[in-house]
């Protein structure tokens, strides 16, 4: 089906390895944590808090907070880049390269769409609605129950599509720093507050946030992208790995597991055939179907998935972001008696040290 042929109602309408490693012995199965952190029932659900009313929730406020993290966020990821692209003993910074290849394309050939400019972005891109609307069309996602859906502009059209669809969907909370994911169901919302529940303001206005010991199952996944290789479905994210960490958290809550499909949907201009599989890192998330404004791509994927979150990999500094790590590493210590690793520490940029 071609763009011309499409005339549906758009919600959100077009504007102009090195060798895998195992995670550890302990806990690294969804079994080891849910028997952790079921063994108090009546404890305080880690990352929850109590439903917003919407009468008392400040939209102006959260989102001129949300716009002046984000902000920050992007200037320490331009700092990082510096760091991290210029030094060539850097494993990380052919990344680098490919990420502000496909960024700098994006701006010159004008199929970025607001925000702009797209570095250190998941890039919105033109024709996102058509790309969404492919998605849609997918046994896998009308077969769903539950679909996870990344918070970020240019799957705004699939957070609808899913909602309006009558599925259950589950959002990260942007960069994991307000709390942990929130579920949303088109039966806790009316048609004049579904658009306004796909955005950031929504999600927060509107979800139900839910803990690390929440019992549910996610059926499909849907994850943004910088960069993406219709090959073998190896992706690059922006940067920060918040998805990385997203699926992690998920595998050990026992929501997803390794036949759970990764989709991205992209630009074809997003699409490279130059990203190492060799090189990426263990926790990386390769996808198994890719959609763009013209086609689907069921990708050769044979790259491992992660199967947790790989503590010996998550810095001091990065675990110092993330309130919900923090929590759940403490308890698994507590409970378990055992001190779990640390991974090496790195310099963040000032603008990354978030208070906590």
């Amino acid at each position: 089906m071609d763009a011309q042929s499409l005339k549906l109602a758009y919600a959100f309408p077009f504007i102009i390895k090195s060798a895998p490693k195992q995670p550890l012995s302990f806990p690294s199965t969804p079994q080891n944590i849910n028997k952790i952190l079921s063994r108090n029932n009546k404890s305080r659900n880690l990352a929850t808090a109590t439903p917003r009313n919407d009468a008392a929730f400040d939209e102006a406020a959260y989102e001129a907070d949300r716009l002046s993290k984000d902000a920050a966020a992007r200037e320490s990821m331009a700092q990082q880049y510096v760091a991290e692209a210029q030094d060539p003993d850097d494993p990380k910074a052919w990344k680098w390269v490919i990420r502000n290849r496909v960024w700098d394309l994006m701006e010159a050939r004008n199929i970025a769409q607001f925000p702009r400019p797209v570095h250190h972005r998941i890039p919105n891109f033109v024709g996102a609605h058509i790309a969404a609307h492919k998605l849609s069309e997918l046994e896998v996602f009308k077969k769903a129950e539950c679909v996870k859906v990344n918070p970020d502009t240019p799957q705004k059209q699939v957070r609808f599509l899913t909602l309006d669809g009558g599925k259950k969907l589950l959002t990260p909370q942007p960069r994991l720093r307000t709390g942990f994911f929130s579920v949303l169901e088109y039966s806790m919302l009316s048609p004049s507050t579904i658009k306004e529940a796909c955005t950031s303001v929504g999600v927060a206005k509107y979800g139900r946030p839910i803990g690390l010991d929440e019992k549910i199952k996610v059926e499909l996944i849907v994850i943004g992208s910088v960069a993406v290789d219709p090959k073998t479905g190896a992706r690059l994210g922006k940067g920060e790995g918040f998805a990385e960490l997203e699926y992690g958290m998920l595998r050990y809550m026992g929501a997803i597991d390794d036949s759970t499909p990764v989709i991205t949907s992209v630009h074809d201009e997003q699409l490279t055939n130059d990203i190492p599989i060799h090189k990426l890192l263990v926790h990386d998330v390769p996808v198994d179907i890719i959609c763009t404004p013209t086609r689907v791509i069921f990708t050769n994927n044979t790259i491992p998935k992660p199967q947790g979150i790989y503590w010996d990999k998550l810095s001091p500094e990065k675990l110092g972001q993330i309130k919900v790590l923090r929590e759940l590493k403490s308890k698994i210590e507590r409970e378990s008696g055992q001190k779990l690793p640390t991974g090496p520490s790195e310099k963040l940029p000032p603008t990354a040290q978030r208070k906590r």
